[in-house]
């Protein structure tokens, strides 16, 4: 071969060679990229079906408020309760609440007749054979009642020197507002959340009386620092129930979010607050406590759990209406059922249920969950950005791990009668404390706070113990105080 044609064969190789490397690296290239723009696609699909499903969820199935529906909440909300045999509306032995008359009214109008309605013959008091009465309740005109106390000033017939009479502890100023007035005010501020501007227009409006919203705002202090010892001694009551409900909620207080804690029982409320939502109750040392597994309430030590099952069938709802999985279905149905049966055993004054009944309903929720896990466990793993971290989980497999792994804290209520099947009774009483935040947007010092949930505290127990409301308002630490430890 010339030696002119092997270098031309040579060059050309090696021209040959970098043109296939070059391709080879925008292969690799290419390759890296598809890759790449693989990955961001599982990603996004991941992001379009969260923003979907978070659409898609509304109050009736979420722990979401009902406020947060929107212009799309539906007309009608379907209710997590069931169909029962009862008719609609009052069942027999309810005394219900329709206005009856009374034996003494305060003012008697009688309305005679002059002449008889059929033959015009004059009519006289001694024709009158008995009477048809009906009566009319009603507001009296409202009018300032001033009672005036005066100090009797003596003068000692013996050393001449002059002796005063005591003013009652209460009676402080030359003129002042009494305790039904101070308390009808501080129980439109703090009772029904009406600012203290309005509420000044509405005792102006409705009782002719003039106050300014600052004097308001200082009755309702005065007030709380009154009540301070009994809010605790609320707090200390609730801490040693058998059972109580906790909750907590995001509080503004200066312009910050804080927390607002609420600890209940069906006789007492107690609220606090803290800088940190994880700031939990130091003086719950035993009993139960129920929740809706708040991860950090499981620290609390020396206590027994119940979760709220009321969350766990909205949460069970929303499967089955958007994820479509059929152990939710199941288990729902197995929830209700055993609420269900536990209230018919309690109206058959029953305090457990029968061995045989809870075996049943502990085989069948086992299976359901199991069932259901091994459903998740078939699924195509969902796209994990990076190595790090938890391998990511499906809603309707977190829920169901919590299942398992919380068996007993579910059906807790089935065990036991004196646990509830939900914690909506700490979900009551803190829901005013939310209103107050949207209706006065917070509080501008942790003081006026403290004051507000102090009075919450004394009014929320007041109504759950049937007190009247302006009476405990109007009386003292000192009267109210034994009818509580009563």
């Amino acid at each position: 071969m010339d030696l002119k044609i092997f270098f031309i064969l040579c060059a050309n190789t090696t021209e040959l060679c970098r043109q296939l490397e070059e391709s080879q690296a925008i292969i690799h290239s290419q390759q890296v990229k598809l890759v790449h723009q693989d990955m961001v696609i599982q990603d996004l699909a991941e992001q379009i079906k969260k923003l979907k499903r978070s659409q898609e969820l509304t109050s009736a199935i979420s722990s979401k408020p009902p406020s947060s529906d929107g212009l799309k909440k539906p007309v009608r909300v379907m209710s997590l309760r069931r169909t029962e045999h009862n008719a609609n509306g009052g069942q027999t032995g309810h005394r219900g609440e329709t206005l009856r008359q009374v034996e003494t009214p305060d003012i008697i109008q009688q309305h005679c007749a002059e002449q008889c309605a059929h033959c015009q013959a004059k009519l006289t008091e001694a024709m009158v054979t008995s009477h048809e009465a009906r009566q009319v309740f009603d507001i009296p005109k409202p009018r300032l009642e001033v009672t005036e106390h005066q100090a009797m000033i003596y003068a000692c017939a013996s050393c001449r020197r002059v002796t005063k009479g005591v003013f009652p502890m209460d009676v402080t100023a030359p003129a002042q507002y009494g305790p039904r007035v101070r308390a009808a005010a501080v129980y439109l501020n703090a009772g029904q959340l009406i600012p203290e501007d309005r509420v000044a227009e509405t005792m102006r409006d409705l009782m002719n009386i003039n106050l300014c919203p600052a004097t308001i705002a200082a009755m309702g202090t005065r007030k709380a620092d009154e009540f301070r010892p009994l809010a605790d001694y609320i707090a200390a009551r609730v801490a040693a129930a058998p059972v109580r409900h906790l909750d907590e909620t995001g509080f503004r207080i200066g312009g910050k979010t804080q927390w607002l804690h609420v600890a209940a029982t069906a006789d007492l409320t107690a609220y606090r607050i803290s800088m940190h939502r994880g700031t939990l109750p130091q003086n719950i040392k035993s009993g139960v406590v129920v929740h809706d597994h708040w991860k950090p309430y499981y620290t609390m030590e020396g206590v027994t759990h119940a979760l709220c099952n009321a969350h766990h069938l909205r949460e069970l709802k929303a499967l089955i209406e958007i994820e479509k999985e059929s152990w939710a279905r199941h288990m729902e149905r197995l929830l209700l059922y055993a609420h269900r049966v536990v209230r018919l055993a309690q109206e058959k004054n029953q305090i457990t249920l029968p061995d045989p009944i809870y075996r049943r309903i502990s085989r069948i929720y086992d299976r359901i969950v199991e069932y259901g896990l091994t459903f998740h466990e078939r699924q195509e793993a969902l796209f994990q950005k990076g190595s790090r971290g938890k391998k990511p989980r499906r809603i309707g497999h977190n829920l169901l791990l919590r299942f398992r792994d919380y068996k007993a804290d579910v059906l807790r209520f089935a065990a036991d009668f004196n646990i509830p099947f939900t914690n909506n009774q700490a979900e009551r009483d803190i829901r005013m404390m939310k209103v107050k935040q949207k209706i006065s947007g917070g509080f501008r010092c942790r003081a006026g706070a403290q004051s507000f949930i102090t009075l919450k505290s004394v009014m929320a127990t007041a109504r759950k113990q049937s007190w009247n409301m302006l009476e405990t308002l109007s009386q003292s630490l000192l009267e109210l105080m034994p009818r509580l430890a009563s």
